[in-house]
């Protein structure tokens, strides 16, 4: 897929990978030249009455203040009594829905295309944000309609702290390092954990390409779970034991040991191979019959849900 047209600007992709990939984000002006989004607002909010399909609105001005969270499937209503500022649409899975989404995944064959999660796309009208915070996974942030203010922050962990009485985790002492205005077409690359703000100048439209990052808890629960239902058998068993080891103290050996179950676990190639590839593989958000897609998609761009009548002036 090297022929096709980079989206990293004059980054090739084997300086993108050794310089950037999960080490430092990027700004690439133009990654898309004359991008024009598939996908509108009203679309976006038709597909947020679904109820198979995960949505968000997220409320919040740019001074701290309290961020409200509300989950879809929402109702024609909701969209009605919206104020004119300061909410941020979001809908994920879209590349599910629409063909011309899923293509935007061709731009980045310089990664695997197990390592994506989806891409989610959100709306915002001037001032929407979803407040300071950081994620745990590589998202690139590509500027679908209108413009974007990103600030970017500082690296965080899980001691980061976040507002206590808020419902999403945004971050208490977000400290802005750099700041970039994000045009139709321009995308902005950041690697994970690191703090970022963006704030829509006007009504505008980002594209979120998101790499999954499962937590090591998730990966060996579902682990766990491969080996109960393979039946596979490591038992516990003592290491040579001696008279001194005959207390309520637990000795290093006996740890010793755990360890060498685990090296055994470890060593087990085709078992870490297969659950691995089954594990990364399984989408998160099940495919659609390709009729109810194109269905659903005619019948929702007849509506005019965010830039019609219905919105609250």
């Amino acid at each position: 897929m090297e022929d096709f047209p980079s989206i990293l600007g004059g980054v090739s992709a084997k300086q993108f990978l050794t310089e950037y990939w999960q080490k430092k984000p990027l700004l690439i002006r133009g990654a898309i030249p004359n991008f024009l989004s598939p996908i509108t607002g009203d679309e976006l909010a038709g597909l947020s009455l679904e109820k198979d399909v995960e949505s968000r609105l997220i409320f919040g001005e740019k001074k701290y203040a309290s961020w409200v969270l509300k989950r879809g499937p929402f109702c024609e209503d909701t969209f009605k009594k919206l104020p004119k500022k300061y909410w941020t649409l979001l809908v994920q899975a879209v590349d599910l829905w629409s063909p011309e989404v899923k293509e935007l995944i061709e731009y980045f064959y310089f990664l695997p295309k197990w390592r994506l999660e989806d891409i989610m796309i959100s709306f915002s009208p001037e001032g929407g944000n979803v407040g300071p915070h950081f994620d745990n996974y590589d998202v690139f942030l590509l500027q679908g309609v209108g413009q974007r203010e990103w600030q970017i922050g500082q690296l965080c962990n899980a001691e980061t702290e976040t507002l206590s009485d808020c419902s999403l985790s945004i971050i208490k002492d977000f400290r802005k390092e750099q700041g970039y205005l994000l045009n139709t077409g321009d995308m902005l690359y950041l690697p994970p954990k690191l703090a970022h703000w963006g704030i829509a100048i006007k009504d505008c439209i980002t594209y979120s390409v998101g790499f999954r990052s499962p937590s090591i808890q998730e990966m060996l629960s579902d682990l766990t779970e491969t080996l109960m239902e393979r039946n596979h058998e490591i038992f516990y068993r003592d290491p040579p034991l001696t008279l001194d080891m005959a207390t309520n103290t637990i000795n290093p050996k006996f740890i010793y040991q755990i360890k060498l179950m685990l090296e055994e676990l470890k060593n087990d190639d085709e078992l870490l191979g297969d659950w691995f590839a089954r594990f990364m593989t399984t989408p998160k958000f099940p495919e659609l019959p390709e009729e109810l897609k194109e269905k659903r998609l005619a019948k929702l761009g007849k509506e005019n849900y965010i830039n019609g009548e219905k919105r609250k002036k």
